[in-house]
């Protein structure tokens, strides 16, 4: 079977996260992609049970957001998720928003997520059972390509 992205959040547009354009708010585009992180942290062992019994958890150090298609009010979104890179403190992920079944993204966001010792207070090496779990979605996901957001950078170019 081809390797594909996890489905990792699924959600109906809600009438309070649209614009007066008739379109979902930004910030809630960053709030579903936020559910898409905690649903997987429960998926690698961070979940309330792992958080408890590890005393860590996940922080987000960066987050870039693209916005490609407009999102309206009743509509199904889900969020697609991959694993681009890891390392023993660290998640380089991918989260896209599509409607159910779609081919193409409405958004994505590309994140950088550190794992945290919450008592200390600072970034710490993930618990041995959320490392074998990381891993083992980083094998799922080794064969699918980068996708077209990630990398950007924002800017305008000089005028010569």
């Amino acid at each position: 079977m081809p390797a594909k992205p996890l489905t990792s959040y699924q959600t109906t547009i809600s009438p309070d996260w649209v614009d007066y354009n008739g379109h979902l708010r930004d910030a809630f585009y960053l709030l579903i992609f936020s559910h898409a992180t905690d649903a997987l942290m429960d998926m690698l062992g961070l979940d309330e049970a792992g958080r408890a019994r590890t005393g860590h958890t996940l922080y987000t150090l960066e987050c870039h957001l693209n916005f490609l298609a407009e999102v309206k009010e009743g509509e199904a979104v889900e969020v697609r998720t991959q694993l681009l890179a890891h390392d023993t403190k660290r998640l380089h992920i991918h989260h896209a928003l599509y409607r159910p079944g779609e081919d193409a993204s409405l958004a994505e966001s590309e994140q950088m997520l550190m794992n945290i010792d919450s008592a200390a207070g600072r970034a710490a090496p993930f618990d041995a059972k959320v490392t074998d779990k990381v891993a083992q979605l980083a094998i799922e996901h080794q064969g699918l390509p980068p996708p077209a957001c990630v990398g950007r950078v924002i800017g305008l170019r000089r005028a010569s």
